[in-house]
């Protein structure tokens, strides 16, 4: 997969891609991270991105024309999407994580100061997503947590497809809880049944307790996961 990066601050980006599964994936060319610098693409000589904004208020907004040039700079997929990262889109979830890892193209914007001129909204972008109802102080941040989010999905990132089929979130519910050595550790013991060696026991127990645990500690999640199955009628 190809990511563009449309970005203020490409630079931001060199230590988290440089660590981890996002550097063996971008080694071994499953995945590629291009950042443009949007200043580069400013037409005035002091490199000037942001204005003050039409009708007055505070801060600066980022202005339309070197977000366009920058995003006309980059070569397009056939199969491409352009995402802004903005409080506004649709909240980023696993399922929607693993349909946009099926694009060859993802282009990210990444918004700065108060906000980014609408025009450049309307001319480029395909979809708005969000990771959060809280502010940050760019786009950034949420930039490479769906770079991460979507690499998963990718085919060869992680070592095994099992591993992402049970991540937390991937069925709707929480993952259940892990152990690993020791078998005891301050007065706590691994529960009795992940030594049983009894496969399908400790199947359902997990399943258990990922039910159990979702109802507990995310009654948002465990609310959509029903109403999922009385529409699936289940």
């Amino acid at each position: 997969m190809k990511i563009d990066v449309l970005t203020l601050f490409p630079e931001f980006f060199s230590s988290p891609l440089n660590e981890s599964l996002l550097k063996k994936a971008i080694d071994k060319d499953l995945l590629s991270v291009n950042r443009i610098n949007i200043r580069e693409f400013s037409q005035n000589k002091y490199h000037k991105v942001d204005d003050y904004p039409y009708g007055g208020g505070q801060g600066m907004v980022m202005a339309v024309e070197p977000i366009v040039l920058a995003y006309e700079s980059i070569p397009k997929e056939k199969n491409s999407k352009t995402i802004f990262l903005s409080p506004q889109g649709q909240l980023l979830t696993q399922a929607k994580a693993k349909d946009l890892a099926a694009y060859d193209q993802l282009i990210l914007l990444c918004g700065h100061y108060e906000g980014v001129d609408e025009r450049a909204i309307n001319l480029i972008v395909d979809e708005e997503i969000s990771i959060g109802d809280y502010i940050l102080t760019g786009g950034e941040l949420p930039a490479l947590v769906l770079i991460d989010a979507i690499s998963r999905h990718i085919d060869g990132v992680v070592g095994s497809k099992t591993s992402v089929e049970e991540d937390s979130l991937s069925d709707g519910l929480l993952k259940y809880p892990q152990y690993t050595m020791p078998r005891s550790f301050r007065g706590e013991e691994v529960p009795e049944i992940l030594l049983s060696g009894h496969h399908k026991n400790i199947e359902n127990w997990r399943r258990e307790l990922s039910l159990r645990r979702t109802q507990n500690k995310r009654p948002d999640l465990w609310a959509s996961y029903n109403n999922k199955l009385k529409k699936e009628g289940k």
